[in-house]
């Protein structure tokens, strides 16, 4: 199985990042600014693509077209963290999210708190457990009931979701709030959500 994780416009310790990909077994990744997989000739190629960018406050037309071309095409799409505040004034990708409202945002860092599962039927959650993690925490307004709501936490400096399934044009699209450094990156019960959610887009 192929994915691309696409970055740009934010930070991140590469190596680390990269280790959560290298972990699994079943799946071959390669890693590349937003603008450089634009220009990408094997894009088809990709099963899921994951979103780890930052771009603000819309995307070029060039980069619109590609992520809708995506979704055309019906390639698995997630978005990973910060990416889920990307393109706050892009309509198309706040349908992608689930979200109408991405500019209105507080950002926690270094925050403790407890992930439930609030449906353990689906594939991304199925058999899994409540976790305790340590990440970056965002408030904003949640996915909605027009989301499959996956994952919730009742922490106070938190959006009451932070794992979600939806579809968009042909693509299924998993949203997870977590994400922001190796605190996160070494939890292996989110590796195991993210690998599991990759499947998922990609209708493996």
């Amino acid at each position: 199985m192929k994915i691309a994780v696409v970055t740009g416009e934010h930070g991140f310790r590469e190596k680390d990042f990269d280790k959560i990909f290298k972990s699994m077994d079943d799946i071959e990744f390669i890693r590349e600014d937003l603008d450089v997989f634009v220009d990408n000739p094997n894009q088809k190629e990709y099963d899921t693509v994951v979103f780890y960018n930052f771009h603000r406050p819309y995307p070029t037309d060039t980069q619109a077209k590609t992520i809708l071309d995506l979704t055309e095409r019906g390639q698995g799409i997630v978005i990973l963290h910060h990416a889920i505040l990307a393109f706050p004034e892009w309509d198309a990708y706040s349908e992608m999210c689930g979200i109408d409202e991405r500019s209105d945002f507080g950002y926690f860092p270094k925050q403790t708190f407890q992930v439930q599962v609030t449906d353990p039927t689906h594939p991304i959650t199925e058999g899994l457990t409540d976790w305790e993690m340590g990440d970056e925490t965002y408030t904003m307004t949640s996915a909605g009931d027009d989301s499959t709501i996956l994952l919730t936490t009742d922490h106070p400096d938190s959006m009451d979701v932070l794992g979600w399934a939806r579809e968009y044009g042909n693509s299924r699209i998993f949203c997870l709030q977590s994400g922001h450094d190796n605190v996160t990156y070494s939890n292996p019960n989110f590796r195991e959500v993210l690998r599991r959610g990759i499947q998922w887009c990609a209708k493996q």
